[in-house]
């Protein structure tokens, strides 16, 4: 790819790992000012060696997101493309997640991204131009057996878009929602990991052989090429091509199993569709 014809600035947040991390480094290669963020700024080493300029930013804590802004924008003046990339998957049966993992979710997923909307917008107001690209999931447009609570703040992240994207189109800020199927990432590992959480796994957890047939259908089958998950690198460049491209689409799917299950959601009456998840994740058991 060619370097821009004007470099702009770039803040993204949840650059530890996975399709935050590959997205800096694709936007910086392209001569793009990156920034280049995590809650725990040692995990940016190496970006910053490439040259990025890297920042501690927590989007579940106020004065870090704010202050990152601040610094961004007295150094650059405005942020020109926010990437909404910082989340996590809770993978629990909706009995069985308390309270503070559901405010956990969406305050990372859901709350976070709209602040750091909120305080990069008057910047891309002031300069009448802007691009918010919001990292949803194919999970934004269905909900499978115990997903409810990730799927539920990805749900909320396409709402949030659609309003957004009405409401500041008149100052010249384009919003763009980036759909991921199953992406061959950390996040399998993670969303593993969540669903050891909850009632303790033993004779009294009705759940019990169904968050383990999950998991293991999670780490094993759903997350790689066999199971239909995209490369990180394809996720990437649909990232890069809604951050950059001079009239985005409103959404891109990434993948093809993204672009049939949102067409089934779609087309399908619910009962059908509840049908096919059926026949596609485990179920519980009395």
């Amino acid at each position: 790819m060619s370097a821009p014809t004007r470099p702009r600035t770039v803040l993204i947040t949840g650059c530890s790992t996975g399709m935050g991390r590959r997205t800096a480094l694709a936007l910086h290669r392209l001569g793009h000012h990156v920034y280049a963020t995590a809650r725990r700024p040692a995990t940016l080493a190496d970006l910053a060696a490439e040259g990025l300029a890297t920042l501690a930013l927590d989007v579940t804590d106020e004065d870090s997101m704010a202050a990152a802004v601040a610094r961004i924008e007295a150094e650059r003046g405005a942020v020109d493309i926010l990437v909404n990339n910082a989340a996590y998957g809770l993978h629990l049966p909706v009995e069985l997640a308390t309270p503070e993992e559901v405010r956990r979710q969406f305050d990372t997923n859901v709350f976070g991204l709209v602040r750091m909307t909120q305080l990069v917008l008057p910047g891309m107001r002031r300069a009448g131009s802007g691009r918010i690209v919001n990292i949803s999931s194919m999970g934004g447009r269905f909900s499978p057996p115990g997903g409810a609570f990730y799927h539920a703040s990805k749900h909320a992240v396409e709402a949030i878009s659609d309003s957004l994207r009405l409401e500041v189109a008149p100052f010249g800020v384009k919003v763009v929602v980036v759909q991921p199927g199953p992406t061959i990432t950390g996040f399998a590992g993670t969303a593993v990991e969540t669903m050891q959480g909850g009632a303790a796994h033993d004779e009294q957890d009705p759940y019990g052989r169904f968050r383990a047939e999950l998991a293991d259908m999670y780490a094993n089958r759903t997350f790689n090429r066999r199971g239909g998950a995209v490369p990180a690198e394809a996720a990437t460049k649909v990232i890069v091509r809604a951050a950059t491209t001079a009239r985005p689409r409103p959404r891109y799917a990434v993948g093809a199993l993204a672009r049939a299950t949102m067409g089934a959601r779609r087309l399908l009456p619910d009962v059908a569709f509840d049908a096919v998840m059926r026949l596609n994740f485990p179920a519980t058991a009395r």
